[in-house]
């Protein structure tokens, strides 16, 4: 039996495992997340190395049990209350919200959803490429190419984990992949160029895994932020940062623009019409810090977006 490390964490309000954690998993059949209502296990790589990560929550205490395994057990032990929203502060905008600066839809779905929270887990890398995994493809084809790398690169979660929980391939492994392992996993040249670039700057990114968004790096070029330099990188736009800082740094305020839906949601929501990014960006202004507050809200609120037309068909990579 590998050595474990076990503590108790106490949340100072309500938490909900699948509305808050459920942003992390990639597709229902991850193999790096299990995810209930009452329990979550997560296997990823540390700057100590593989761990494993297992939450409990107790009934009636509100305490939350966690164990970890691994060589980066520490590690994710020590990070894990900022899983569970430690690090994530709604205090400013529920004084906004109680005077009235959002609309009733947001009013409404804060209230029937106190337990939402944002995660902050600290690994630039791994969000970073399942969001290039899912530029311009179906959901279907992103989620297959992750659970291919994973399945085929990756490797065993440590402990006593669930069967099948397993690690995201390190940059390392995935520096060594050639063209027709990215064909197997459905890639095509494109986003397989954007991870190689990506893969080749992700030490020096891993800089701002533990520091504040807007951190300047004395070394990188100005302005100096994480944003800047995932930005610098070709094949990562608004989209891609935005989805990875959402995970990594639990980031309130970023928009995923260029969205294939998102625009239209929030416009016919809030508006009544479909609308562009731009009149999106233009929308959600008076929100900011909190735009991504009210897009998750919005989520939760049980609106839907209607729905034109055939559905984007999944694309043959064998022959690009």
């Amino acid at each position: 039996m590998q050595k474990s490390w076990s503590a108790s964490y106490r949340p100072q309000r309500p938490v909900s495992l699948m509305k808050s954690l459920g942003i992390l998993r990639r597709g229902l059949g991850d193999p790096t997340i299990r995810l209930t209502a009452t329990e979550a296990w997560f296997a990823f790589t540390t700057v100590d190395g593989p761990a494993t990560l297992h939450i409990l929550k107790q009934q009636g205490d509100g305490a939350i049990q966690l164990e970890a395994w691994g060589l980066g057990g520490q590690w994710a032990l020590d990070h894990a209350p900022n899983l569970l929203g430690a690090d994530d502060d709604w205090t400013e905008f529920d004084e906004k919200l109680r005077y009235g600066e959002f609309p009733e839809i947001i009013v409404r779905a804060r209230s029937e959803n106190p337990d939402l929270v944002f995660p902050k887990t600290g690994r630039i890398f791994e969000h970073a490429l399942g969001a290039i995994l899912e530029q311009r493809v179906t959901g279907i084809e992103a989620n297959y190419a992750w659970r291919w790398l994973i399945r085929h690169h990756g490797q065993p979660a440590p402990g006593p984990a669930p069967e099948g929980l397993r690690i995201f391939p390190t940059a390392h492994q995935l520096a060594q992949l050639r063209r027709w392992d990215w064909q197997a996993a459905r890639v095509e040249g494109q986003r397989a160029e954007t991870i190689r670039r990506f893969v080749q700057v992700a030490g020096a990114l891993n800089w701002w895994a533990d520091k504040d968004l807007d951190q300047v790096k004395p070394t990188a070029k100005a302005p100096g932020t994480l944003e800047a330099a995932m930005g610098s990188i070709a094949g990562i736009g608004p989209w891609t940062i935005a989805e990875t800082l959402q995970r990594s740094h639990g980031s309130a305020d970023h928009i995923s623009v260029g969205d294939f839906h998102l625009a239209d949601f929030v416009g016919q929501v809030l508006t009544g019409r479909r609308i562009t990014d731009q009149q999106m960006l233009e929308l959600m202004a008076p929100f900011a810090p909190h735009r991504q507050r009210v897009i998750r809200l919005l989520g939760l609120s049980g609106e839907k977006k209607q729905s034109f037309g055939p559905r984007y068909a999944p694309l043959d990579h064998r022959q690009r």
